[in-house]
């Protein structure tokens, strides 16, 4: 596992820029509202997905997203996906639940999983990621996210990701 001093000797290695914010521990989307406040930008939450033939997905939204999980199949090319465990998440990504990010890619074999960036967050910037920890977040563009993909040897997709009708 490469860890935080890996994925930031990417970033300067690649000459990516990127913010830093420090801030106490979040673990819902409800709970990062008051951290979101204090930073610009696009805001992310993101689904590990396992699908119905054993794939591994990551899939990164807006915060305010409401994806809805049986469309979402269709837009990425899978079969049918439910959350993935948080043991294959630590496994494939070295990575507790809570500190859910792109970023824990560096980590990940290539082909091991797929990285989902929705269409809106690769051409915004910043978008605001854990940096391999939810103690901080990280602000870079979304094309640097995808590089930093391309860079580990992961092929991520760019897709449109159907969310919820409002009730």
């Amino acid at each position: 596992m490469r860890g935080e001093a890996g994925l930031r000797a990417d970033m300067c290695a690649l000459g990516i820029p990127f913010a830093e914010h420090d801030h106490d521990a979040v673990f819902t989307v409800a709970e990062s509202d008051a951290v979101h406040a204090a930073m610009p930008g696009a805001h992310t939450k993101n689904l590990f997905l396992k699908d119905k033939g054993g794939a591994y997905w990551l899939v990164t939204v807006p915060s305010d997203a409401r994806v809805d999980l049986k469309r979402l199949p269709v837009a990425i090319g899978c079969k049918h996906v439910s959350f993935g465990k948080a043991a294959d998440m630590e496994r494939l990504l070295g990575i507790a639940p809570g500190s859910v990010t792109p970023l824990a890619a560096i980590n990940a074999a290539p082909g091991s999983i797929t990285v989902v960036l929705d269409a809106p967050l690769a051409d915004a910037d910043p978008v605001n990621v854990h940096p391999l920890r939810n103690t901080a977040t990280l602000a870079l563009a979304g094309g640097a996210i995808l590089d930093l993909l391309r860079h580990w040897g992961h092929d991520p997709m760019v897709a449109t990701i159907p969310v919820q009708d409002n009730p």
